[in-house]
């Protein structure tokens, strides 16, 4: 990676017209968060970078070697370079009253941290955490981390150069963007959760009296799940140790349906033991002389 400065799109003492967005990546020399030795900053307009800066830093911290290991910055390669004390204007801001991103909140903490020993005030910017944007984006990736994330956007990264990093995590969001149609507005919104549908109670009589019952493929307060609880079945959220009946619906229940984490985990209940019955709706029905 390059060890010198990079001031691209603008300099230092001015900040491109009015981005988007900007996002930050920190790389720190030791074990203490506010050992910062290397800043990136990208900032994004339109879907396009709109400006770059990336400076090495002196933490005035020992370097762990473990930390070296990662990012490759030595103290020889920051010595004579700013402390952060000399950059937070700089930094200030690009990042002052804006929506600042960053690949988790390790960034946002180490700003903090180095703003408290230097003696600096707060950065005052809006932070996103891109993780999270990644995984509503893209939940069935095994891992949101940035070069996983990145790899499968196929997003160039140059992993732990704090200004690859910036550039990656910002191209993270904007794919989001355009996958999703979700605005930027609304990522900064908490994610809406859904209210689970509130099972209809059980008859206190009936041929399931007693049974604890899944329903796969249809919700808990449709018709199958209504025909269970008035056959005296309580119907359940999901696949637990105290669930009796798992019961599958649709046409061809057995064949792609195995694949779901509730039938997976309800074969494992069987196969250690449990109690649990493996049924295909019709099979239910059946039963119920429906």
């Amino acid at each position: 990676m390059s060890l010198s400065p990079k001031k691209h799109g603008v300099g230092v003492d001015r900040i491109a017209d009015a981005p988007d967005f900007v996002v930050i990546d920190v790389e720190t020399a030791c074990s203490r968060v506010s050992s910062i030795c290397q800043i990136g900053i990208v900032g994004f307009r339109d879907g396009r970078i709109a400006f770059e800066y990336e400076t090495l830093v002196d933490p005035q911290e020992q370097f762990s070697s473990f930390n070296t290991r990662i990012h490759g910055i030595t103290a020889e390669h920051v010595r004579g370079k700013p402390s952060f004390a000399d950059v937070h204007d700089v930094v200030s801001r690009h990042l002052g009253g804006r929506i600042t991103v960053a690949h988790s909140y390790f960034d946002k903490g180490a700003m903090a941290a180095a703003c408290r020993v230097h003696d600096r005030t707060m950065v005052d910017t809006t932070w996103l955490d891109s993780v999270g944007v990644a995984k509503r984006a893209w939940p069935d990736l095994p891992s949101h981390k940035l070069n996983i994330v990145s790899r499968h956007l196929g997003i160039p990264l140059k992993h732990h150069d704090a200004l690859s990093d910036a550039r990656a995590a910002g191209m993270i969001v904007v794919k989001a963007i355009e996958h999703t149609g979700v605005s930027l507005a609304d990522w900064m919104a908490p994610p809406v959760r859904s209210r689970v549908p509130a099972a209809p109670p059980p008859a206190a009589t009936g041929p399931l009296a007693g049974e604890r019952v899944a329903i796969l493929g249809q919700p808990r307060n449709g018709p199958l799940a209504r025909r269970i609880a008035a056959s005296g079945g309580r119907v359940m959220s999901g696949v637990g140790t105290t669930t009796t009946i798992l019961v599958v619906t649709g046409d061809e229940p057995f064949g792609y349906i195995r694949f779901d984490a509730h039938y997976r985990k309800a074969e494992a209940l069987r196969q250690s033991g449990g109690a649990i019955r493996i049924l295909s709706e019709r099979q239910l029905l059946d039963f119920l002389g429906t």
